[in-house]
């Protein structure tokens, strides 16, 4: 096991001592370094882009919930103050009818006489 190691070693080692080729894997390893940061910023800006349109169509699905409810509450209000309107003018009405048919002028008038 310790030859192989020794073997593997001592052939990187007479790569990495000739200039050119050293050089070719810097630069391709600083290439692959550069490809991973943009890739990785680029993934994190799609996903901060995709947050802020889930975002907004979350305001806007609250907001139109919100309306929903307050439109039931509304109308909720709405038949109870029917109700009240409604009462008052039943009886303004019928108090309206029994005065219509008393006479205007009562029998002892000197008009009626």
């Amino acid at each position: 096991m310790k030859r192989h190691i020794e073997t593997i070693g001592l052939a990187l080692k007479r790569i990495a001592e000739k200039a050119k080729v050293r050089k070719g894997m810097l630069t391709i390893f600083a290439i692959f370094f550069v490809l991973q940061i943009y890739f990785v910023r680029e993934l994190l800006a799609a996903e901060l882009l995709f947050g802020m349109g889930f975002a907004v169509f979350f305001c806007i699905a609250l907001t139109v919930y919100a309306l929903g409810a307050l439109g039931e509450r509304g109308l909720d209000f709405a038949e109870a103050g029917i109700r009240v309107i409604s009462n008052s003018a039943r009886r303004g009405y019928a108090s309206l009818e029994e005065t219509s048919r008393k006479p205007f002028r009562t029998p002892r008038s000197e008009s009626a006489q």
